[in-house]
């Protein structure tokens, strides 16, 4: 009989996330009890972390599943947690996880988990691994956290190196990550892709400009890891082109709408992606070079490869298993060469027939082998 699990990630909803693609896919044979975020920096005195603080103490611990833009299994339970968001000293954390033990124990027992394993995709999370009856840990590490933007890192460091030393697997989402990590108790679990969903022709989406220029495209958050003089350059270069970019914009972001051929559509619905991926003509990654991104494996960029278009990006790490498939630039006039390339070209079968393989199922399928060792 396979073990149960508690699960702490990032609040369930939005965009799917690496955790919540492989937990959807294991829960047909686990209950799952998922923890939303229980942050990864302390706030700050603005408003919108104000706000943020506010809901999470006053939120009800079981949230309705209509609260939350991605459906829940029906094997999951979904809790809301009331606890101080990444304390940094002993008390602080002493009283953020007896708090939040006080109110997962109810829940837990309701649920009904057997010989549950405690997972957790946040370093912050280790102090509970020993609040809560579950004999086995598991870190799900998808990002170098002392190199990610908007986390207070020398709190999420240690906590990382605490976790490290407690885990008893550890899953690393890139080489770069796996590398960190004690081999004997380490294994690699690269990103998935919904193939399904963005290879299967989708219907264009009625906001895409529709003025018969080629249109390059991104979708993700646009925030500070995204190159912005490149993309300022190459679009200032390139007015017989469309760029798109879909998802919620920093500051920088927005500079961009000062190019009349840049659109701006705000974040939508990932199951909407495909209508807009499968039909602009080049999907872009011009991310910054940093350590966040020599760590990261971007979701999209599978997704982006399944769609069967041009994928033109910036170096990085996680690329090279897809090097032929990809037109990897350094400049804007590098850019502005693949676009033009980009326009000529059809779909291309070969790029989606070599992530085909590596569905979220598939992953999933690899993941239980190893829980079910534990």
């Amino acid at each position: 009989m396979s073990r149960d699990l508690i699960v702490f990630g990032e609040d369930w909803g939005g965009l799917p996330s690496s955790t919540q693609h492989l937990i959807r896919c294991i829960s047909q044979q686990r209950k799952i009890v998922w923890v939303n975020s229980i942050g990864l920096r302390r706030p700050t005195f603005t408003l919108r972390d104000a706000k943020r603080v506010w809901h999470k103490l006053t939120a009800k611990s079981e949230p309705k599943a209509e609260n939350t833009t991605q459906s829940v299994p029906e094997n999951l339970t979904l809790v809301n947690p009331s606890t101080l968001p990444a304390p940094r000293t002993q008390l602080g954390r002493n009283m953020a996880s007896g708090m939040l033990a006080k109110q997962l124990q109810p829940i837990l027992k309701k649920a009904g988990l057997h010989d549950p394993i405690l997972w957790t995709s946040l370093p912050t999370a280790v102090d509970m691994s020993e609040k809560l009856d579950a004999s086995t840990l598991v870190y799900y590490c998808g990002d170098d956290f002392s190199k990610l933007a908007g986390v207070d890192h020398a709190t999420v460091a240690q906590r990382e190196s605490e976790l490290v030393s407690k885990a008893d697997l550890i899953l690393a989402a890139s080489e770069t990550l796996f590398s960190r990590f004690p081999s004997c108790r380490t294994r690699l679990l690269p990103h998935g892709v919904d193939f399904n969903l963005f290879s299967t022709p989708a219907k264009m989406a009625a906001d895409l400009p529709q003025n018969g220029k080629p249109t390059a495209g991104f979708y993700g958050s646009l925030s500070d890891w995204l190159d912005y003089a490149l993309l300022h350059e190459t679009i200032a270069k390139m007015p017989h082109w469309n760029f798109v970019f879909i998802g919620n914009t920093c500051s920088a972001a927005k500079t961009l709408s000062q190019h009349s051929n840049v659109c701006l559509l705000g974040p939508k619905n990932h199951h909407e992606l495909p209508s807009y991926s499968q039909h602009w003509t080049a999907s872009l990654l011009p991310f910054t070079d940093n350590g966040q991104i020599r760590a990261c494996n971007p979701l999209k960029l599978r997704e982006y490869l399944a769609t069967g278009r041009p994928v033109i990006s910036t170096p990085f790490p996680a690329l090279n298993e897809y090097m032929r498939f990809v037109s990897v630039v350094r400049t804007s006039a590098e850019m502005e060469e693949a676009l033009e390339l980009a326009a000529q070209k059809t779909s291309n079968h070969q790029q989606q027939k070599a992530v085909s393989p590596h569905t979220w199922d598939a992953r999933a399928q690899e993941l239980s082998t190893w829980l079910d060792a534990l």
